[in-house]
């Protein structure tokens, strides 16, 4: 079981649950085409947005498994992007790790600072064995992202799903618990 102190911090942004007042930081994100080229949820409108926000709100601890932890990516404010963490498997000690920036914050490393502090979560206080990310292999800037904090391509599936209209290809990454300690020291 994982219950956060809030909010996480990373050097420059404050990881916190969604709350109701980040509605319109979250339908930039959620409106935007280009954010959800490669998510498998459609551009959002305002309503969907709201019911999306409603969701993510009550996504502030991990309970049991199956479930998602959904972080906001706060600068000054201003919600720029969500992390999340999904405990998969209790058994296996099993995770995976999903992010998304808005376009404007892109390549300035908060992806990356967000996503070392949902793997230090996985590994050092939910005790995951292995913590996975996927990715359309299009999307090249989060395949990157993922090689950057550590983790290795373990697969590359091709047409694996249907995903809006076109079967595509994904890539796994993933880090196991022992690599996490022998780049990481438990400092914070």
């Amino acid at each position: 079981m994982l219950r956060p102190s809030y909010p996480i911090r990373t050097a420059r942004l404050a990881l916190r649950p969604f709350a109701e007042r980040d509605f319109d930081d979250l339908h930039a994100l959620t409106g935007n085409p280009d954010v959800v080229r490669y998510l498998y949820w459609e551009v959002h409108d305002e309503e969907m947005t709201r019911a999306s926000l409603k969701n993510r709100i009550a996504q502030n601890a991990l309970t049991a498994e199956g479930q998602w932890l959904v972080l906001a990516m706060d600068l000054g404010g201003r919600v720029i992007g969500q992390v999340v963490l999904k405990w998969e498997s209790a058994l296996s000690r099993q995770g995976e790790l999903g992010f998304v920036v808005h376009p404007d914050f892109h390549g300035k490393g908060y992806a990356l600072e967000a996503s070392e502090a949902m793997l230090r979560l996985g590994f050092e206080e939910l005790g995951l064995h292995r913590i996975c990310g996927k990715c359309d292999t299009r999307n090249v800037p989060s395949w990157q992202l993922l090689s950057r904090l550590g983790m290795r391509r373990e697969a590359h599936f091709v047409e694996d799903e249907l995903f809006k209209g076109e079967f595509g290809d994904q890539y796994v990454y993933a880090m196991l618990d022992r690599e996490w300690r022998a780049r990481h020291t438990s400092s914070t």
